[in-house]
């Protein structure tokens, strides 16, 4: 199935991390603006913290992201009968990677994309954690959207999304 014969196709892709608190926060905002419509993006957490970080907050209102719909959840908002299909699922934390992940409606293609947890960082250097995170995430979906995904096979897929994976700001389990 070609976007090209397809152009409508809008792809579903859930961001997830243990708290849905920070990275997948980032990760769902950044999509949602970047894929100008061809992406519906989702975030959740295996153990949500049941609030999004002030820090994520401010940093995507600062950048001009809308940030109205953004709540913590639990991944288990999405294993119901009228839960979107996903095409795709990244794991952006090395806990969620590690995680035995429910059974996803329609198999989506999943990859590890994590980076360090920018809430750990307390004090004056939390909000260029914060940064940084967003700026890696940014170029992952970046490289992301990049990809012909119409026109590659699902093993070229699979392996161009474990690539991205591994791209700067790779947290040390990563290459898993």
């Amino acid at each position: 199935m070609s976007d090209q014969t397809h152009p409508d196709r809008i792809y579903n892709v859930l961001f997830l991390c243990t708290g849905n608190s920070a990275r997948s926060i980032l990760g769902e905002a950044i999509l949602n603006q970047l894929g100008e419509g061809r992406f519906r993006a989702y975030s959740a957490g295996s153990q949500p913290k049941g609030e999004v970080h002030p820090m994520a907050l401010s940093l995507l209102a600062g950048l001009g992201h809308d940030i109205s719909g953004l709540r913590s959840k639990s991944w288990d908002a999405f294993s119901g009968p009228d839960a979107p299909a996903f095409d795709f699922i990244f794991t952006v934390c090395d806990n969620a990677a590690g995680e035995t992940c429910p059974v996803w409606i329609g198999h989506p293609m999943t990859a590890h994309w994590g980076i360090e947890d920018p809430a750990a960082v307390e004090g004056p250097g939390q909000r260029e954690a914060f940064l940084q995170a967003f700026r890696y995430l940014q170029h992952r979906i970046e490289l992301f959207l990049a990809l012909p995904l119409g026109d590659i096979d699902a093993p070229t897929t699979k392996q161009r999304l474990k690539d991205i994976g591994r791209a700067d700001g790779a947290s040390s389990g990563a290459s898993a």
